[in-house]
């Protein structure tokens, strides 16, 4: 069985990360029975994307032949296509290695098939106040905590980058 976890910076003694789609790391578990027999970390080349990162992790999650992915909260758009493909989604918080030991004695189940755990996105008209950060659980240590957010930063600012690289390309066409 393969399991993919979204992770902050990967590996079995990482968190599990709050959000899937743009999470910084995957790391990647071939299990047999209970027992994990291999890890691999990968960056996530979507976790930067300006739109359309759920679409695209998920479509490479079924080319890599995942069968269970974990995550802290899942979207529409990657529910939708994991779902599709028939590749379970489990929504939990805590250390790699305790989560996928928890789903490997089936101590966690799987979130019907196609459903998000986050709603739909809003109409898309502008928000009139920024959007809320995601919730941090209460267990985790302060300094995990603030490193979380720090990298969120960092990921939003590489958005912005990103979102005025491509206005100025297109003012110079």
């Amino acid at each position: 069985m393969r399991i993919l976890v979204a992770t902050n910076v990967g590996g079995l003694d990482d968190n599990v990360s709050m959000v899937f789609s743009r999470a910084p790391t995957f790391t990647i578990i071939e299990a047999e029975g209970n027992e994990i027999k291999s890890v691999d970390v990968i960056p996530n080349q979507f976790a930067n994307a300006v739109h359309g990162a759920g679409i695209q992790v998920a479509q490479f999650i079924a080319s890599q032949g995942i069968n269970v992915v974990i995550g802290g909260n899942f979207g529409p758009n990657v529910s939708s296509i994991l779902g599709q493909y028939g590749i379970q989604m489990i929504s939990a918080q805590g250390r790699v290695r305790d989560v996928v030991e928890k789903f490997l004695k089936g101590e966690l189940t799987a979130q019907p098939t196609g459903m998000a755990t986050m709603p739909p996105p809003p109409p898309a008209t502008p928000p009139t106040t920024p959007p809320a950060m995601p919730a941090m659980p209460p267990e985790q240590p302060i300094e995990e905590r603030i490193k979380m957010l720090e990298e969120q930063i960092a990921r939003i600012e590489d958005l912005v980058n990103e979102v005025k690289k491509a206005i100025k390309e297109l003012k110079e066409e």
